[in-house]
């Protein structure tokens, strides 16, 4: 097999990232945008020792899965990877990358996990969009998302994973950035104002937020940017975040107030939170309603347990387990996220949470050591790398009787389940949680029980 050549294979699994993987002459060959049970054509671009990359040219057999993507730009987008596969087919994809993962990572062989929790309507389920600005090759400004594995903008205001109001939103910028002339953001030049904008949207209250990330810390007549937003029914918060950085990062730490509160409200279930532009909020708030549930079930608690909730955000699951747990202690790194977390536990008057700013891996094992704290049950919800080793020890030496691990990386979790597995607990629950139809990305939750 070599460059440039013209293949004919059969697609029997599907990589991490959603392309199909065949099998040809002892080489897995991966291409985008093919599903399992395909039979494709498809040129080779990149050959490496064991494995190859390849671009589908045509679908010569349909997979029984295949079906027709609703989005029109959906295969050029990277914002979805499985539109083009039956839902069903995607929980059973997604069931099985946990499964391998738990398997292949973790070593385990016997994986107690109940049925993925998926969607009955798998589309326009998100809360929060962030869309980069651009211009095209005319000059003209344009807004979307990035091609996959690019930062090339496909126009796009009619996300069908997200809200109608954001296509209202994303009218209402351009056409003011268009008419007081204010300039996208260029990232070769590192030249131009506007670089993203961030909406999010209260699925209850139906209250709008919108966070225009700029290059500077001033935005020239953002009155008539508030006066065009405001004709949006539930708008309720404009505010600028300051990114002057040559990154790809996507939000600066600074948040300048133009109209309006500098946040919003929703609810999950019947507890109110308080959303801020860098807060850390689920983007889909029926399966998050789901997934919480489900760590409140997996907690068992009684009334009388300590809990320590790790990276908990603006609070979302500590006050959840809050009004049945005796006590339960929040850690975050970001301020911010904290200030909500309490401002959240007030105004649900649950006085029975506490909130530490830090890293999880720091605040922990300080606490631990310094002050002797204890736990019934430990929740943690890390970032995509999972959790540090450090962490884990301190986890072990507090010795809770439960721990009940969220996680968005079955890979991470499953390394992590293996070291708290050959330091004394089992694996007793778990259940994957379809909190991103039409994209790769799956939730797990699994409960884990100290061996007597």
């Amino acid at each position: 097999m070599k460059k440039d050549d013209l293949i004919q294979v059969k697609i029997e699994d599907m990589g991490a990232d959603g392309a199909g993987i065949g099998k040809m002459d002892g080489f897995a060959v991966f291409i985008k945008d093919a599903v399992i049970g395909d039979e494709v054509e498809a040129k080779v671009m990149k050959v490496k020792k064991t494995y190859a990359y390849a671009r589908l040219t045509q679908v010569l057999t349909p997979s029984p899965w295949r079906v027709e993507a609703p989005c029109p730009v959906a295969r050029r987008c990277g914002g979805c990877q499985l539109q083009a596969m039956a839902y069903e087919e995607q929980l059973r994809f997604k069931e099985n990358k946990i499964e391998n993962n738990l398997r292949r990572i973790g070593g385990m062989e016997e994986i107690p996990f109940e049925p993925i929790c998926g969607m009955e309507h798998p589309l326009g389920y998100r809360n929060k969009a962030q869309f980069p600005v651009g211009t095209d090759k005319n000059g003209r400004i344009i807004t979307g998302f990035y091609a996959g594995r690019t930062h090339s903008i496909i126009e796009n205001r009619k996300c069908l994973l997200g809200v109608p109001e954001n296509e209202k939103v994303l009218d209402a910028v351009v056409e003011f950035m268009e008419e007081e002339h204010i300039p996208a953001y260029d990232e070769t030049t590192g030249r131009g104002l506007v670089r993203h904008v961030l909406i999010r949207y209260g699925f209850t209250t139906g209250e709008l937020m919108v966070c225009l990330v700029i290059n500077g810390r001033k935005l020239r007549h953002g009155e008539r940017l508030a006066e065009k937003l405001a004709a949006i029914p539930g708008m309720t918060s404009l505010t600028l975040n300051v990114n002057t950085q040559r990154t790809n990062v996507i939000l600066g730490r600074e948040i300048l107030p133009v109209w309006g509160r500098e946040y919003i409200e929703d609810y999950i279930g019947d507890i109110r939170y308080r959303i801020s532009p860098l807060s850390f909020f689920q983007v889909n708030p029926v399966q998050t309603r789901k997934l919480y549930e489900k760590v409140l079930e997996y907690a068992a608690l009684t009334g009388e347990e300590t809990v320590w909730d790790l990276y908990c955000g603006i609070g979302t699951i500590s006050l959840f387990l809050a009004r049945q747990a005796k006590r339960v202690c929040g850690v975050e790194i970001v301020p911010a996220a904290i200030e909500d977390a309490r401002e959240n536990a007030r105004m649900n008057g649950i006085t029975n949470a506490e909130f530490f700013v830090g890293k999880a891996e720091e605040v922990l094992p300080a606490k631990y050591a310094q002050e002797g704290v204890t736990a019934d049950v430990i929740v943690v919800d890390p970032p995509r790398k999972g959790c540090e080793s450090s962490l884990l020890d301190t986890i072990v030496q507090m010795n809770p009787q439960r721990v009940v691990y969220v996680s968005c990386d079955s890979a991470t979790l499953a390394r992590d389940l293996k070291y708290l597995k050959e330091r004394g607990y089992e694996l007793v629950r778990g259940q994957g949680v379809d909190q991103f139809p039409m994209s790769v990305h799956v939730e797990a939750v699994t409960c884990l029980q100290r061996v007597e």
